[in-house]
């Protein structure tokens, strides 16, 4: 018996009880650049599923307060748990940023909504500005059908003032590089506290997508873990 593609809306309606969204996606060529679907070895389709602003964060803080005691990496537990689950909605199967072997997120993603580097490294979206993150990808043994792109440009490109690369009371960012261990260091000092309390100056500096910024726990949240880990923001 055929599968029926699913259309837009049934992913969407799959991702909104958990706060997330469809981060557009695209249709695989015909040559071997796609990881193994459902029943493929070759996905015909990948949906990028994440989050603008805090949209998971009531979700992911309900979620937490039950099951992400002693976790390491509670957020992309919680991740798995949610998309696997709407994996399982839709027939897809769903892939990680986390796991191994790597998968090109970050190309995926520029190719799905065409997002570019900021000076601060991270992907900027024109509307979200730093502020969404890409927690997964549905891979579809279907083709899905994607409408034309938006092309809305790079914001950066707009940004005389670049207050994102002065912002930092450190000089972290250069604008061809992040200096982890001078941030993680700092932050783990006294005199880190308005960032480990607030969030990242350079981050909220970006005057794109500020209505979008986390809110304060989400902040604290991810500035711990930044601290705790071997990993970026």
């Amino acid at each position: 018996m055929t599968r029926h593609s699913p259309s837009l809306g049934d992913i969407a309606a799959a991702l909104e009880p958990f706060g997330l969204i469809s981060r557009g996606g695209f249709v695989f060529g015909d040559g071997n650049d796609a990881p193994p679907a459902l029943d493929r070895d070759h996905a015909r389709s990948v949906v990028l599923a994440g989050h603008a602003g805090s949209s998971i964060w009531p979700h992911f803080s309900r979620w937490y307060a039950v099951k992400g005691g002693g976790e390491a990496n509670p957020l992309d537990r919680w991740s798995k748990e949610v998309l696997d689950e709407a994996a399982a909605r839709l027939g897809a199967r769903a892939v990680f940023p986390s796991d191994k072997p790597w998968l090109p997120f970050q190309q995926w993603a520029m190719r799905a909504e065409g997002l570019q580097p900021s000076p601060l490294g991270l992907l900027i979206h024109p509307v979200y500005g730093l502020w969404h993150a890409y927690r997964g990808a549905l891979l579809f043994d279907e083709e899905i059908g994607f409408p034309a792109r938006d092309d809305l440009g790079h914001p950066c490109e707009r940004c005389a003032a670049r207050p994102c690369l002065s912002a930092c009371p450190v000089d972290a960012f250069d604008g061809t590089g992040f200096a982890v261990d001078i941030c993680r260091n700092y932050l783990r000092a006294d005199a880190g506290e308005a960032c480990r309390d607030g969030g990242c100056r350079a981050r909220l500096a970006c005057p794109v997508g500020r209505e979008y910024a986390y809110e304060a726990a989400q902040q604290r949240f991810h500035m711990a873990a930044f601290i705790s880990s071997n990993r970026g923001f």
